[in-house]
């Protein structure tokens, strides 16, 4: 089995991600590491998507969910909604 660098690009984004988000607590730029590991395909890219069996099919969209889901907490819980709110209100 041949091993692509794109395996190690992937992993080492994702434990950049994880260190930016247990050691810092900084979302945003876990969410971009995590995002940018989706680039790096650990998988046969030459296989396509239909083609692909259900568990990688799963680990890539769990990941992409939870990048979503890490960058919807961010802009949720940032001064951002309470500017617009208040703006939107007329304070």
């Amino acid at each position: 089995m041949k091993t692509s660098f794109n395996k190690f690009l992937y992993i080492g984004f994702v434990v950049m991600g994880f260190v930016q988000l247990l050691t810092n607590h900084a979302l945003t730029e876990a969410a971009t590491q995590f995002g940018i590991a989706l680039a790096f395909d650990p998988f046969d890219q030459s296989q396509p998507w239909k083609e692909r069996p259900t568990w990688q099919k799963a680990v890539l969209v769990i990941h992409l969910a939870f990048v979503v889901g890490l960058f919807g907490y961010e802009v949720g819980s940032s001064d951002l909604v309470q500017g617009f709110k208040d703006g939107w209100n007329g304070k």
